[in-house]
């Protein structure tokens, strides 16, 4: 089983780059997508549905923001569609598809551009971290896909000691990220496969990051322990170029 998790920065615009195209040749089972910036009736759900896959969205409130997906090709027992919690619901962040023994979550953390900004993503991710808790009581085996917009060590940001007072890369969003990991018991599926190995999976558009590689590692796949033997392969697929950020990859 092949899973992809992307931020897409825009889904109409990533399909305006071949997006589809790409897929159909990739043909993962499941894509997790996060900043879909689109209601459900502004994506094409058609062309999706006509390479085999099933499609569902949770968008936020706010028209070109945020919002999350999920496609595969198995239609899922149960789609779960945001969080209960009104604040971020409104702001499209958590869409949860449940199968026969396993779910898969696309999430997208906020970003924070100011300290209200890092307020809120911070009870965010208390919250996500409470959430994930709660939900492997009833569902053991889980994948989390998603942008987390945190950097969790140094060999995750191409400039750690010039960035560690940036939002991303602040020492109080590394503890949660660590704390996540292990509260709830969960595998860094990329580090687990690649200890020593250095891929970013985002670069800002500005100073030409892309090609200097100036780049943050911002995208991941976190599975429960139960799902740890079962990872045959993580990679960060950075000739990919539908967005700032690039695909994210797993396969089960």
């Amino acid at each position: 089983m092949k899973i992809i998790s992307y931020n897409l920065n825009g889904i109409r615009a990533a399909m305006t780059k071949d997006l589809v195209g790409w897929l159909q040749l990739e043909n993962p089972d499941i894509v997790a997508i996060q900043e879909t910036k689109a209601q459900p009736e502004q994506i094409d759900t058609i062309l999706l549905e006509s390479i085999g896959y099933h499609c569902y969205w949770f968008s936020a409130e706010r028209k070109g923001y945020s919002g999350v997906g999920l496609l595969s090709k198995t239609k899922p027992k149960h789609v779960e569609y945001g969080c209960g919690i009104k604040e971020y619901d409104m702001e499209g962040r958590i869409i949860r598809a449940d199968f026969d023994d396993f779910s898969v979550i696309s999430v997208y953390v906020p970003s924070a551009s100011n300290i209200e900004r890092l307020d809120f993503k911070l009870q965010f991710a208390d919250f996500f971290l409470n959430y994930i808790n709660e939900i492997q009581k009833n569902i053991p085996n889980l994948i989390i896909c998603g942008d987390f917009n945190i950097c969790h060590d140094e060999i995750d940001i191409h400039n750690p000691k010039g960035l560690k007072n940036v939002s991303g890369f602040l020492p109080i969003e590394r503890e949660w990220m660590t704390n996540f990991i292990t509260k709830c018991q969960l595998v860094d599926s990329f580090r687990f496969k690649n200890p020593e190995t250095q891929i970013f999976s985002w670069w800002s558009y500005r100073q030409n990051a892309r090609a200097k590689n100036l780049g943050w590692r911002l995208d991941y796949h976190f599975v429960t322990k139960s799902l740890k033997n079962k990872l045959k392969n993580a990679t960060i697929l950075t000739d990919i170029v539908h967005s700032d950020h690039c695909p994210v990859l797993i396969e089960l």
